[in-house]
């Protein structure tokens, strides 16, 4: 039952990575909902589940808090030494570091896109950056599908709620997966590269279950840790990046939106 489930889960990150892809004429829009939804995941989803699972104090602190604040300061440090080499690059070239901002995925290297780099040299820095928070978005995929077969190993009552919390959120997973490939530059390819391994991941996780059990804690601390990485995004790169050149009412209002979605989805599956 649970690969079933996931199955229905890799349906809904495809096309959660479609609608992502779909809608790059309101990419504010598509960046301030990505924000709101990942927001809502790691505040009501990751850091509630995480706390229950690797609570365990660690010198007066519980772990899962440690490893959240360690998983927001590895993706600050990890893109600040991104960013400082790829301007020593730049520089040791003699060509002004711009990075590419490609609105038109079918045309990533279109001059309208040039200009617009031109006039936001602070955005869409380093590629590999967003090619390591999809792959942890993969990882929390994989998660996913673990934590499903798991819960059902527990009781088909379980195994209902998780698959409901899981097949809904993992829309906004591929939709975020796509989005944070995109926003750093990466070809449409890549992104949907790892779109699909988005998908394919709680199947994988699934699977794994029928041979072994994955721990509670390490599990629980590995939640902790990713919260941590995708608050950064959220926080530091996402939303500056949506209301940036669009400080819209309409921008906020899918930032609220997603973050009332999530909270929903985890209400329904409660």
């Amino acid at each position: 039952m649970a690969v079933i489930v996931a199955l229905g889960a890799f349906l809904m990150t495809l096309a959660g990575g479609w609608t992502a892809q779909r809608v790059t004429d309101r990419r504010h829009l598509v960046l301030g909902l990505a924000g709101g939804l990942m927001l809502g995941v790691v505040g009501l989803d990751l850091l509630p589940e995480a706390m229950r699972a690797a609570g365990r104090p660690v010198f007066g602190v519980p772990l899962a808090l440690l490893l959240f604040v360690t998983g927001f300061l590895l993706a600050h440090v990890a893109e600040r030494l991104l960013a400082v080499r790829q301007a020593a690059h730049g520089a040791a070239n003699g060509v002004p570091n711009v990075p590419r901002v490609p609105d038109d995925p079918d045309d990533p290297d279109h001059p309208h896109d040039r200009a617009r780099a031109r006039e936001r040299p602070h955005a869409h820095r380093t590629p590999e950056v967003g090619l390591t928070a999809a792959a942890a978005m993969v990882g929390h995929s994989l998660a996913d599908g673990v934590a499903l077969g798991a819960a059902f190993q527990v009781g088909g009552g379980m195994g209902v709620a998780v698959a409901l919390a899981v097949v809904t959120h993992d829309f906004a997973d591929g939709f975020n997966t796509y989005t944070l490939t995109s926003l750093y530059g990466n070809a449409r390819r890549k992104a949907q590269l790892m779109l699909f391994a988005d998908a394919v991941a709680p199947v994988v996780g699934a699977l794994s279950t029928l041979l072994f059990t994955l721990p509670e804690e390490p599990l629980g601390a590995y939640l902790g840790f990713f919260a941590g990485v995708l608050l950064y995004l959220a926080a530091a790169e996402i939303l500056p990046e949506a209301h940036h050149r669009h400080p819209a009412l309409s921008t906020l209002l899918c930032t609220v939106g997603g973050v009332a979605g999530i909270w929903l989805v985890v209400g329904l599956a409660d």
